[in-house]
């Protein structure tokens, strides 16, 4: 009888130490995901392409149906020609992990030159290559109606 609360405090530290190790994951993936939002509102292909691996998609599926499927090499290329300010906010971004790979859903809002473009649902899929967390695919709706408020409120001037 006297162990069990040494069994006990042993089983606390193992469930403390397993829950930290998750959230520290949970917040990495979620910092590379708006580290390429960052990438994003500054327009610059590198960083964009230090957070996804080469061979990365990007799927969107509009609210007509239509279903775009491009590179991440393509859609570096679109970033990396344009000039207008993109800003993509996420919103309460859901993580699942599982040794070393992930999920992230979150809700979004995307502004294209300081004005209300779209909005939808990200599901951005991850690996664990050398300890960093990676962009693996970028699957996302692009609807014009019916977007919820962001709780974020409205974006800053560009």
């Amino acid at each position: 009888m006297r162990f069990f609360p040494i069994f006990l405090l042993a089983m606390s530290s193992l469930w403390t130490t397993l829950c930290v190790a998750e959230t520290s994951d949970d917040q990495k993936i979620v910092a590379t995901v708006q580290r390429l939002f960052d990438a994003m509102a500054a327009r610059d292909p590198e960083a964009a392409r230090a957070v996804v691996i080469p061979e990365a998609r990007h799927v969107a599926v509009r609210d007509t149906g239509a279903v775009t499927n491009t590179t991440h090499e393509q859609f570096v290329a679109r970033l990396g020609a344009g000039k207008e300010p993109w800003l993509e906010r996420m919103w309460e971004p859901k993580v699942m992990v599982h040794g070393s790979i992930a999920v992230l859903w979150a809700h979004y809002d995307f502004h294209l030159n300081g004005k209300f473009s779209h909005c939808g649902v990200d599901s951005v899929s991850l690996v664990k290559a050398n300890g960093e967390w990676k962009i693996s695919g970028i699957a996302y709706t692009s609807e014009t109606k019916g977007c919820p408020l962001s709780p974020l409120g409205p974006p800053s001037a560009p």
